[in-house]
């Protein structure tokens, strides 16, 4: 009798116990993930179960279904988009991998583990996974903003890993230097632009002149060929297979037929997709689980608790919204293939002890447990922070959309970029600086220690150290309230003479964007001097001035509601004066951002007899959180109402104005609209 193909042994195991695991969980109305990491616990090496898989096999069939995946979503972002949605997603990214790194740091080290496994494991708290949220995305339906911003970050985020990667590689080896880091990141640059620039000459051509053939088969060869053969290349040039798929994707969108071509490959994705978590729930192993438990709790809620605060501020702050930024911290708690890659590498360079992948492995599958059920609640969560935050913080993060939204336009920044490279210069200073002081202190304390003693040769060389740094702690201050202010500035210009009416939105927004820089800036150097300071210093510090900062914009914040209710009384009469003056509601009627500065382009909108808000208030509408416009001010017949409260209830004809960015304004027109048009149309 002829052997069986260990190849198709093994394909049939997985996919059959998949299968069935999967309907289970389908018959449930459980996420089917979960359903995937069963199904590999049970083919997996450590439950005695009599059906094991080759665990080497079906990891490289895994990637297989990565790398379709990674391409099934770049196929959604062209060049363009990624672009519009760039400066915020790497905001996001950059915040949140700061924040983990630090945490992680910080957990390694209470946990008592050496200072290298603890900087490796905040490298492996650091990258979330595309692929799991990804499916969880698609299960969840999630479509529209939300999605595309978190895709975005952890875009960005798989860039961030691979420089991580580098610098974990340099630093084990003893010859890590800022050079070396620069290379790679001028290195990733250059590999980025030749690719895209080569890729846009040629690739939507070619899918183009494909699509006419008219055949879908053709076409799925040609999209997967293209999408391996840019993994390739990017695994060529020592990048990831996901990053070389993902730009492929770009690529391909390129030729405007992204949507269809993304159905035609969805059934091949979706396949391998399945035995990529399958082979995830292989690597669990419940003994291990069970010896390191400890280290895996703690980890795993720091991933959680870290990564739904180091997401969604730094989203907030970014004029997101309040409903978005929550969704996206939520949607990001968990880490992947990029945190096993960390594991094995440290391992592999004698970085950190065995212990250290799977107790990364067992955080990674509860996280990957745990992701399905935070996407669920995210909505309910994100109505109930935005209820729950005070009304001079609902207000600014309602217009500071509109002020950033100001920032985008194209302008001369010469001077923004003059200050920013200035404060980087200052940062590096100040890194370089601690890091000398902390380096030197031993010797200056023996030195020093037998004519004035142990405690005053302390105290002499700490202090020597902080005279040192002084200056570019100065220079830090005075750069980044120059560049808040002059960003502030484009954003909410002075004018030239007579009152200054956006005095109050300018302050407000001067705060919010020193504490960004303060964020972006601060979270790298405690990273850094964590490796060289006691472990618990450089994150007080900087507790310290983000509580500081904090405290300026709540106040700034009260002096912004106040400025709001005067600003409303004058939209109050400028609809009654339309009103008056066309003996109609002014629906459609131009902004009235000339009214009163500061406030976003406040548009009036009409609630039309028959639209399904008539009766409902604004907190049960939730129109700031679906929609994350804010009402300002509402007209009723004769009377006006300054920043209503949620409990006020709408009637039909209120005449409400409306503010925030372009695309909210829109959203809430269309649901306060359209809605009673197709109501009248019925």
């Amino acid at each position: 009798m002829e052997h069986a193909n260990p190849f198709l042994t093994n394909l049939a195991v997985v996919l059959c116990v998949a299968a069935v695991t999967t309907v289970v969980f389908q018959r449930l109305r459980q996420p089917v993930v979960l359903g995937y990491l069963l199904a590999g616990l049970i083919v997996g090496p450590y439950v005695p179960v009599p059906l094991v898989a080759d665990r080497e096999m079906v990891r490289q069939l895994s990637e297989i279904g990565v790398v379709l995946l990674l391409f099934s979503i770049g196929l959604e972002f062209t060049l363009g988009k990624l672009v519009r949605v760039g400066g915020t997603a790497g905001l996001v990214a950059v915040v949140q991998v700061g924040v983990m790194m630090v945490l992680g740091i910080l957990a390694g080290r209470a946990l008592g583990w050496t200072g290298r496994e603890a900087l490796y494991t905040g490298a492996i708290c650091a990258i979330s996974s595309t692929t799991i949220i990804a499916k969880a995305f698609e299960e969840n339906r999630i479509v529209g903003r939300l999605r595309e911003l978190v895709l975005s970050v952890l875009v960005v985020e798989d860039l961030v890993a691979i420089l991580l990667l580098a610098a974990l590689t340099a630093l084990s080896s003893g010859q890590l230097s800022a050079w070396e880091l620069a290379a790679t990141g001028g290195r990733l640059l250059l590999f980025l632009v030749g690719v895209v620039a080569v890729g846009m000459l040629l690739v939507p051509r070619f899918v183009r002149s494909t699509l006419k053939l008219g055949r879908p088969e053709t076409m799925v060869v040609v999209c997967v060929g293209i999408c391996f053969a840019f993994a390739l290349l990017a695994q060529h040039f020592g990048y990831s297979v996901a990053l070389g798929a993902f730009l492929a994707g770009s690529l391909v969108a390129e030729s405007g037929e992204g949507e269809r071509l993304e159905h035609l490959l969805q059934p091949v994705r979706d396949l391998f997709a399945a035995i990529f978590f399958v082979s995830v729930g292989m690597l669990i192993d419940p003994a291990l689980v069970a010896r390191h438990w400890v280290a895996v709790v703690v980890l795993t809620a720091v991933v959680i608790g870290g990564k739904l605060a180091g997401v969604t501020l730094p989203a907030l702050l970014a004029g997101t919204g309040v409903r978005t930024a929550v969704q996206a911290g939520m949607s990001m708690a968990q880490i992947g293939e990029f945190s096993f890659i960390i594991a094995g590498l440290g391992i592999t360079l004698g970085a950190t002890r065995d212990f250290l992948y799977p107790v990364a492995v067992a955080v990674a599958a509860i996280t990957t447990l745990t992701t399905p059920w935070l996407i669920r609640w995210s909505g309910r969560v994100a109505a109930w922070v935005d209820a729950k935050l005070p009304r001079p913080l609902q207000t600014f993060l309602a217009l500071e959309g509109a002020w950033i939204e100001q920032l985008r336009a194209p302008r001369q920044r010469t001077r923004v970029r003059r200050l920013a490279g200035l404060l980087l210069l200052d940062a590096a200073m100040l890194a370089a600086v601690v890091i000398a002081a902390a380096k030197l202190f031993p010797r200056v304390v023996e030195s020093l220690g037998p004519h004035v003693g142990l405690r005053r040769a302390q105290v002499l060389a700490a202090a020597a150290g902080a005279l040192a740094a002084s200056p570019f702690v100065v220079g830090i201050l005075r750069l980044v309230g120059a560049l808040g202010a002059t960003l502030a500035a484009q954003a909410l210009p002075q004018p030239g003479g007579g009152i200054d009416l956006a005095a109050a939105p300018r302050r407000a927004f001067v705060v919010a964007l020193q504490l960004v820089v303060a964020i972006v800036l601060g979270l790298p150097l405690v990273a850094v001097m964590q490796l060289f300071l006691p472990a618990w210093v450089p994150p007080l510090v900087f507790a310290a001035v983000l509580v500081a900062l904090a405290v300026r914009l709540w106040k700034s914040a009260e002096e912004l509601q106040g400025h709001v209710r005067a600003g409303a009384q004058v939209l109050v009469e400028a609809l009654a004066n339309q009103a008056r003056a066309d003996g109609t509601p002014p629906d459609g009627q131009p902004a009235f951002s000339a009214l009163f500065p500061g406030l976003g382009s406040p548009v009036p909108v009409v609630v039309p007899p028959g639209s399904p808000a008539v009766g409902k208030t604004l907190a049960g509408l939730d129109l700031r959180g679906r929609t994350g416009a804010t009402v300002l001010a509402i007209r009723r017949g004769g009377e006006g109402l300054l920043v209503p409260t949620g409990r006020e209830v709408l009637q039909a004809d209120d005449v409400l104005a409306v503010a925030g960015t372009h695309e909210s304004v829109d959203a809430a027109r269309t649901l306060l609209a359209e809605a009673g048009k197709s109501s009248r149309d019925g």
